[in-house]
């Protein structure tokens, strides 16, 4: 116990260090002392590394990413143990994951951190070590090698975009289940920025209290749920209630979409409420070939999970080649409307089948 709180002591003074600029800046120590380590596997690389994906909660979102995470351990050129884990509980749930992979000396995490700025202590002791790197949603400020996803504004855009293209104004209600991930930050901003036919800028930020009347359209408001499902299904209830000429809604994590398709239907409003949804859900998938939800941005999980693995298993071999100067490898999100929602569909099923196929079948889950 007294080495670990020595670890974590020593972990939070370098991140002090490196709160002060970002990695992008001077390069931190424990980021330099992260790359030494994989330097060194050159000449004495880890046969068979053993390393972790961590998501940031449990949903069928993060079941494709263990999908495509399980895959790349068994594919010959990576070859190599992996480890996923779902916190259910929130932050406190993956921090004690993080520490237990850690004790157990894992050779390398990819993490979505749920709140980077309150995780600083357990990043830092990630990167002293282990390996760390991020995905789904980034930490940059963090000693993480590399960050594996989409640009989480843009992708916001793109739905934004997607939305004001199929309604041309009036309410609208947005879903997201929390706001302190860096991800869901830029995600909403950018859908509001979409929406409402602004010049793009990441920077920007609308207090989500606020109520935004701009360009024909009246943002009355986002609503979180922390990942509980019942929660999130009455607040979109509550909102159609009591706003009843509510003309569009978004939800930007899975569920949210997922959730709003179930309430659409339970109560006949199908082609009265617009919905842009977000990522993969299966229901929202036949929505979308039925033809009263709009489309949906998808990312893509699988390749989160299957990069995540492949990345960490190069390092504990002594290469940092796949890794761009920006440290980010990029994984663009894209727009599923009718005339691709078929297609779409059956390359996804047929990943989560290989991903079954390797002998630790992804479990199911609902959530993100």
């Amino acid at each position: 116990m007294k080495k670990l709180i020595s670890i974590v002591a020593l972990a939070s003074l370098s991140f002090g260090l490196l709160a002060a600029s970002p990695v992008a800046g001077v390069e931190s120590d424990l980021v330099a002392a992260q790359k030494a380590r994989i330097a060194a596997f050159k000449t004495a690389p880890k046969k068979r590394p053993h390393v972790a994906f961590v998501s940031n909660g449990v949903a069928d979102f993060w079941t494709i990413a263990k999908a495509g995470a399980i895959a790349a351990g068994k594919d010959k050129s990576i070859d190599c143990d992996v480890t996923v884990e779902f916190p259910g509980g929130g932050l406190a749930d993956q921090k004690r994951m993080l520490e237990d992979l850690v004790i157990k000396g894992i050779d390398g995490i990819s993490v979505s951190p749920i709140d980077p700025t309150n995780q600083a202590e357990v990043l830092a002791l990630i990167a002293e070590k282990s390996l760390l790197i991020t995905n789904d949603s980034d930490a940059p400020k963090a000693p993480r090698l590399c960050y594996i996803g989409m640009d989480n504004y843009d992708a916001g855009l793109m739905c934004g975009k997607l939305a004001r293209d199929g309604c041309k104004g009036g309410e609208v209600a947005i879903f997201i289940g929390r706001l302190e991930q860096d991800n869901a930050k830029r995600r909403r901003q950018g859908f509001i920025d979409g929406l409402l036919g602004r010049a793009p800028d990441a920077t920007r930020y609308d207090e989500p209290s606020k109520v935004i009347t701009e360009a024909g359209y009246t943002i009355v408001g986002t609503w979180t749920d922390s990942f509980d499902r019942a929660k999130a299904k009455a607040n979109i209830e509550d909102v159609m209630i009591k706003y009843p000429k509510l003309a569009l809604m978004t939800g930007l994590f899975e569920y949210n979409s997922v959730l709003a398709v179930e309430v659409i239907k339970q109560t006949g409003k199908e082609g009265k409420v617009q919905l842009a949804g977000f990522d993969e859900g299966a229901d929202v998938i036949a929505a979308i070939k039925e033809g009263f939800v709009l489309g949906t941005v998808v990312q893509d999980p699988y390749a989160y999970g299957f990069e995540s693995v492949k990345v960490l298993s190069a390092f504990c071999r002594g290469d940092m080649s796949m890794v761009p100067a920006s440290g980010v490898i990029n994984i663009s999100a894209r727009v599923i409307k009718k005339d691709n929602a078929e297609s779409f569909w059956k390359d996804l099923k047929a990943k989560i089948a290989a991903g079954k196929e390797s002998g630790k079948a992804p479990s199911k889950n609902s959530g993100k």
